[in-house]
């Protein structure tokens, strides 16, 4: 369904089409497309995120674990709980961005299904620099993204049997690093660009610059292209 003219006088937060992405996975990004080997490295300026492979189920990539994590962290800042749970909750969330349950190879549910099974299944490194007193500082973080998981699937539906709950208990510094200032999103907007992982990337990026600028600043295509050309040859960016 399109965005109408009443739907832009309506804000996110009247129309309940408010969500939210960690202001960490905001900064640096997943990868676009599927990638070889267990381990995916971005920078941007001081800071630099790994994610590996822990699982043995591949690296996450795509719009489906964008989608997955702004669900984890709306999820998270709504119960103010690590525990998450699967049924309804996911389908709403579903629905509201228009992605129909449909089962076979192509359908949502086993993309939403593999995707799920390599975010839990990644450990996620924050790294960053900074100067202090003249002093070089280097800190960082190591996530493990979920501590327990059950998950139910049957290949046309979602899981939404009371008796067979699907639930993810994420990691207690993950769920930390979730609720920590999370950044807003418009799920009006996320509907419309769901279909590119590049599209969620600037936009939610955007949002969060926007948030906190103070004067306009100009920011050079080589850094955009640090932050969000993964695997994208220098010729598809201008020059």
């Amino acid at each position: 369904m399109p965005i109408t003219q009443n739907d832009l006088c309506e804000s996110a937060h009247d129309a309940g089409a408010i969500g939210f992405l960690a202001r960490f996975l905001v900064q640096t990004t997943l990868p676009h497309r599927r990638q070889s080997g267990s381990q995916y490295t971005r920078t941007d300026g001081r800071f630099t995120l790994r994610i590996t492979d822990v699982g043995g189920a591949g690296l996450p990539y795509g719009s489906y674990p964008r989608l997955i994590l702004i669900w984890m962290t709306s999820e998270a800042v709504r119960t103010s709980s690590p525990e998450l749970e699967l049924g309804a909750s996911l389908s709403r969330f579903m629905a509201k961005l228009g992605l129909h349950a449909t089962g076979g190879h192509w359908g949502t549910i086993p993309r939403f299904r593999d995707q799920m099974q390599r975010l839990i299944g990644a450990a996620i490194s924050m790294r960053w620099e900074q100067e202090t007193d003249g002093q070089q500082e280097t800190a960082g973080e190591n996530l493990l993204l979920a501590d327990r998981f059950h998950l139910w699937w049957t290949p046309q539906t979602l899981p939404t049997a009371p008796s067979l709950v699907s639930s993810i208990t994420l990691s207690e510094n993950f769920f930390e690093q979730l609720v920590a200032a999370p950044v807003p999103l418009d799920l009006r907007a996320v509907r419309v660009l769901k279909q590119s992982p590049l599209a969620l990337d600037l936009y939610a990026w955007a949002t969060r610059r926007v948030s906190y600028l103070e004067r306009p600043t100009l920011i050079s295509w080589e850094a955009l292209r640090g932050s969000f050309g993964a695997g994208y040859p220098d010729s598809t960016w201008p020059t």
